[in-house]
């Protein structure tokens, strides 16, 4: 099981890199608005796969950030590229009221991606929440620790423990001064 966990492939392992910054809890306070907030705009940086069959893959990816009108949470559209190849990216993500936040990448585990089905914002500068496709299982954390970088470890369960497999340090490339966004 070890193996089929660690050796989900690539593209796999870069949906997940796609999720940034989206997380959930039972109701959008303040804080999770300003982490929304805070991963709007354009963000590029290198990543490598830390662990399992494809341990010691670099790649580059670019992001770019949005949040929907009148709904908390966010979008996120994008790329990594290994080499000559890249895999586009997408992510969606919102609050659905008692259920928390919902999401999908890459149309999500009925396609070819991932299902977000749980998790929360920790405070205005980090999140962490739960992935799942069939009996892959595990956590991505998001760390923004001012406005132009962010950190992003992702973890799968593996023999009940959670094993980081994929590391990224992105920056960001546009003009956005997050502290000058005030909420309409």
């Amino acid at each position: 099981m070890k193996s089929v966990i660690l050796s989900s492939g690539l593209p796999v392992a870069l949906a997940l890199v796609a999720t940034v910054g989206i997380a959930g809890k039972t109701s959008a306070a303040e804080p999770d608005k300003q982490f929304f907030r805070s991963v709007e705009g354009k963000w590029v940086g290198p990543g490598e796969i830390v662990a399992g069959k494809y341990k010691g893959t670099k790649f580059t990816c670019s992001f770019i950030g949005s949040t929907p009108d009148g709904k908390v949470g966010m979008s996120l559209d994008g790329g990594c590229r290994v080499g000559m190849f890249t895999q586009q990216m997408s992510a969606t993500i919102e609050h659905k009221g008692r259920l928390g936040y919902k999401g999908s990448f890459m149309g999500g585990a009925a396609g070819s991606g991932l299902d977000i089905i749980g998790g929360n914002v920790v405070d205005a500068h980090k999140v962490v929440f739960t992935i799942n496709r069939n009996q892959l299982r595990g956590v991505m954390q998001a760390l923004v620790p001012d406005d132009n970088s962010m950190t992003v470890t992702v973890a799968v369960r593996v023999d009940q423990q959670l094993v980081p497999v994929i590391g990224m340090k992105l920056k960001r490339i546009d003009a956005v001064e997050v502290g000058s966004i005030t909420p309409n």
